[in-house]
């Protein structure tokens, strides 16, 4: 029973881990896009 909650536990923390790194990219290339529009007004 241990390594069933183990391996739930386990999981849980990679589908966050996933989540949160693809949060951070889109973050990413919203602030990239930002730049360039300011970059292209001057």
């Amino acid at each position: 029973m241990k390594h069933l909650s183990f391996v739930i536990c386990a999981i849980c923390v990679v589908l966050a881990g996933c989540n949160t790194v693809k949060g951070i990219g889109q973050d990413l290339q919203k602030a990239g896009e930002k730049i360039e529009e300011v970059a292209k007004k001057k």
